[in-house]
């Protein structure tokens, strides 16, 4: 699984990428210039202390690979929540299916130019 490190990247992302959230775990989907698609685990300090926040990164890992994560020509930033580590494993999976799905239709209709008008 390729990572997402550099800065650039990860500032990119946050900037243009279109973003959707589950409870359980948040998400930022952007465009890749790397085909095969990467991925990013974010604890933020606001959470807790580094164990918790590395159990929550663990989670996220586990549920990435069974999700089928990362998309192909996507770069996915998954955020963790304070659900995250306490959630079932099977939910956290479903809610980061889900976000991925609607932040990338998001990108997708952003990408033809056509908008929901909210």
């Amino acid at each position: 699984m390729r990572t997402i490190t550099a800065k650039k990247d990860f500032d990119r992302a946050f900037s243009v990428g279109k973003r959707a959230g589950a409870g359980v775990v948040r998400v930022v989907v952007c465009e890749s210039p790397d085909p095969r698609g990467r991925v990013a685990f974010v604890a933020p300090k606001r959470l807790g202390n580094a164990v918790f926040r590395n159990r929550c990164k663990r989670v996220l890992r586990a549920c990435a690979c069974e999700a089928g994560l990362p998309a192909e020509g996507r770069d996915v930033v998954l955020l963790a929540t304070r659900e995250t580590a306490t959630g079932a494993h099977g939910d956290v999976v479903r809610g980061m299916r889900r976000s991925v799905e609607r932040a990338t239709k998001r990108l997708e209709r952003s990408a033809s130019g056509t908008s929901s008008g909210a």
